[in-house]
């Protein structure tokens, strides 16, 4: 059992929240004018994914989309992260604008807020059109310049309803592991290019952020980062540094630029390329920002490798700690201690915990029923982090447990399961899990503070929620 939550550190406007992203649930990649994405083309490529599976259908919310808001009434939160997929808004990438696209996105934001749910947009969640990196894509300026102005689109028409956006999803997922790795779409192995890429990234964040301030006055707007604190595994001189060029690649790189300080100097010379700037550039890219999203998931304890690629120091697998099903080290008090450090170097005025959740395998129940008591401790243990963080003075505004539904989980297709709800593939059919079940207790007991909040539902019998809210099925489309 994990330590009690400390609900009272969090504010009474607290966001209790869940995520997806577009191409890892929608499905209905050829439907209604959406063009392929570089996911689309990178996980039909042979060998890329494992299974050979991809987002073709996924969990079907495209269709399916009122029922998965029926289960995000059941669980009880009061806010939902989407991402927007841009190839179906604009399927050329740089226009025109597919009318039928947005009318989708329009529905959903309708149906949410008529759910009493507040909808958090996320403009890029690595689904670039694939007619754009065909151009070049990310590594080229007009990229950047093409976002802000889908940007605009989206804001534009959602604007009125949406209060949260977020420009970039995990940006350091589309450059380093994207371009510079391979392991990501659109599976580049080539320095220059990521580093070209990471700039204009955060170049076309800061161009987005203008451009949905221009479109929605009233907009709170923010970047998503997933952030890790990175320890030296050993006391050398040499894994200190590694541990610093780490911490710089995964952390500082995408930080200390938005925050106006520019682009680290120690990493500029490790990366060894020269950055595309012009001037103005990095006063665009820091444009204040209303909120910061943070998601994490595990640590990093480093040694120094310097015959290894950028930035020569690697993560080591400690023995003998909980490890989650994606073999990710299990440390709760990472987040308590990258939201202090937001708080305190980065001068974070609001922070959401943007994705923060777990892949372990799931036990289906004979009666349908599944128990998933390892991913109930990581959220119990998280959350009592995010409380602790709180109490020591991080403006934590908000969390969004990741995901709601299980989905494509990138180049680890299917196999890996991060759902509160259970989703079988064959059948599309939805059940809320134990963990769905004890994140309702626990949003329920902040909302109503003189009620219990127990210390969970009992998975053997059922007890509490689950007579309010019984086992999902929806066989159906709508």
């Amino acid at each position: 059992m994990s330590e009690p939550i400390d609900l009272a550190a969090f504010p009474d406007d607290f966001l209790w929240g869940t995520a997806t992203s577009a191409y890892q649930i929608e499905g209905a990649v050829a439907e209604d004018g959406r063009s392929p994405s570089i996911w689309d083309t990178f996980s039909h490529t042979p060998g890329r994914i494992d299974n050979d599976d991809h987002g073709d259908i996924a969990c079907d919310h495209y269709h399916r989309w009122p029922q998965d808001v029926s289960l995000m009434q059941q669980l009880g939160v009061n806010a939902y992260r989407l991402s927007v997929a841009w190839p179906r808004v604009m399927p050329g990438g740089d226009g025109p604008v597919n009318a039928k696209g947005l009318d989708f996105y329009d529905r959903l934001i309708d149906g949410l807020l008529t759910a009493g749910i507040t909808p958090c947009v996320t403009l890029y969640h690595w689904d670039l059109p694939q007619t754009l990196q065909d151009r070049g894509g990310w590594p080229q300026r007009e990229t950047a310049e093409h976002f802000a102005a889908y940007a605009a689109v989206v804001a534009e028409r959602l604007g009125d309803r949406v209060p949260h956006w977020a420009t970039l999803n995990e940006p350091l997922c589309s450059a380093w592991i994207g371009h510079l790795e391979g392991r990501m779409a659109p599976g580049l192995t080539d320095l220059t290019a990521a580093v070209r890429a990471s700039y204009h990234l955060l170049l076309g964040h800061g161009l987005a952020t203008q451009a949905i301030r221009a479109a929605a006055p009233g907009a709170e707007v923010g970047i998503v980062n997933n952030l890790s604190p990175v320890h030296a595994a050993g006391d050398s001189p040499e894994d200190l540094a590694a541990a610093r060029r780490v911490d710089g690649h995964i952390n500082r790189w995408w930080l200390d630029p938005v925050h106006g300080r520019g682009f680290p100097a120690d990493m500029r010379e490790v990366y060894g390329i020269e950055l595309p700037e012009r001037a103005g550039d990095l006063t665009t890219i820091a444009a204040p920002l209303d909120w910061l999203g943070l998601n994490y998931y595990f640590p990093a304890y480093v040694v120094d490798d310097p015959d290894g690629p950028v930035p020569y120091g690697r993560s080591i697998r400690r023995e003998d700690v909980p490890r989650t099903g994606m073999d990710w080290e299990i440390e709760a008090d990472g987040i308590e201690s990258l939201l202090l450090r937001l708080t305190e170097d980065y001068g974070a005025r609001k922070i959401y915990v943007t994705e923060n959740g777990s892949s372990f395998p799931d036990v289906v129940r004979p009666d349908g029923g599944v128990d998933d008591p390892g991913r109930t401790d990581y959220l119990e243990g998280h959350l009592a982090a995010c409380a602790s963080a709180a109490r020591k003075g991080a403006p934590l505004a908000g969390y969004f447990a990741w995901s709601l539904l299980d989905n494509f989980e990138w180049a680890y297709g299917y196999d890996k399961r991060f759902g509160l709800v259970h989703v079988d593939y064959a059948t599309q059919a939805r059940t809320l899990k134990s963990s769905g079940h004890r994140y309702a207790d626990i949003v329920r007991a902040h909302r109503e503070p003189g009620g219990p909040c127990g210390q969970g539902t009992d998975p053997s019998t059922e007890k509490g929620l689950s007579e309010a809210m019984p086992r999902c099925y929806f066989p159906g489309g709508s």
